[in-house]
């Protein structure tokens, strides 16, 4: 059984892939907060184990036999996630460190029971996909808010969970997965000015905010003015 770093690395390198690319080094440093040297050691490991190819001055690509350690990982994390906000009242922006520190502790009969208990969910509370209990890829079909313009109607499909003041400020500003909200300016800088659904005010967006925010790719509509007959 992996233990508990291994599983944080290869969940990082699942989570970092774009595409067949292998992950480079230095990506899953600063994602982890380690040191290069430190990547390249464990990394090393894990391939003696089976479950990291390594590509010399190109990175790292998972096995299958890696790719459902992190899978069966991101399962635990997120139905934990599910289950703290749900049952423990934990706030959407407290559950991301909690679950990081029980999703390698929990047994398969845990993992059934949290998945019946909370009915089977396909997604965590910021609207991330939960892999099914066959640990099956499950990938989402959307983008981030920022390849979008000014005038669009769009649907949030998820936010990232890593940053509890972004999640705060994002929950203030009454956006949340399943939320529709209007673009409505695009500022040069990169400041998005937006509108949710059945809010009072506009919301006021950093580039850096917003690119956490992902939308349903595909469904979208123009906020146009209506015309008199």
């Amino acid at each position: 059984m992996p233990s508990a770093k291994a599983e944080d690395y290869l969940k990082a390198v699942y989570q970092l892939r774009e595409g067949e690319e292998p992950v480079a080094t230095s990506t899953i440093a600063e994602a982890l907060d380690v040191t290069a040297p430190t990547v390249t050691a464990t990394m090393k490991r894990l391939e003696d184990h089976g479950l990291v190819a390594r590509e010399e001055y190109k990175g790292v690509r998972l096995t299958e036999d890696g790719e459902l350690v992190a899978l069966e990982t991101i399962r635990h994390h997120r139905l934990l996630e599910l289950f703290l906000a749900e049952h423990l009242n934990y706030d959407w922006a407290e559950v991301h460190d909690e679950a990081d520190r029980l999703e390698h502790h929990i047994s398969e009969r845990l993992e059934t029971e949290l998945a019946a208990s909370l009915g089977d969910p396909s997604a965590d509370p910021h609207g991330a996909p939960i892999p099914n209990e066959k640990l099956e890829p499950t990938e989402a079909d959307d983008e981030p808010l920022t390849e979008y313009e000014a005038g669009e109607t769009l649907v949030v499909t998820q936010v990232a969970d890593s940053d509890p003041e972004i999640l705060s400020y994002l929950a203030d500003a009454g956006i949340r997965p399943d939320t529709r909200l209007t673009i409505r300016e695009v500022a040069p800088f990169g400041m998005l000015t937006v509108a949710p659904e059945n809010a009072d005010e506009t919301v006021s967006l950093p580039a850096e905010i917003a690119a956490e925010v992902r939308v349903r790719a595909g469904e979208r509509s123009t906020d146009e003015p209506a015309t008199a007959d």
